[in-house]
């Protein structure tokens, strides 16, 4: 597991708590600055939530590494 750098984490923090923010105020897209909050910040119990959510509903969620790997040999999934 690759260490993150605190300016990540303070800034998925900080767009964390802007979108609970963002949920009871119109001009803040909440749900959206969660999502990107929650990319920033390497939690073990949100690994072991997307894992719990793999096995039981089948999804398959990508790493960010296979993602852009995908997307530069132009694959399709």
């Amino acid at each position: 597991m690759k260490t993150k750098t605190p300016f990540k984490k303070i800034a998925g923090y900080t767009l964390l708590g802007l979108g609970i923010i963002g949920l009871f105020t119109p001009f803040l897209q909440g749900i959206l600055l969660i999502l990107a909050g929650l990319g920033l910040i390497d939690n073990k119990r949100l690994n072991e939530f997307f894992d719990k959510m793999k096995k039981k509903y089948g999804l398959n969620f990508k790493k960010k590494k296979e993602v852009s790997e995908d997307c530069s040999r132009g694959e399709e999934s």
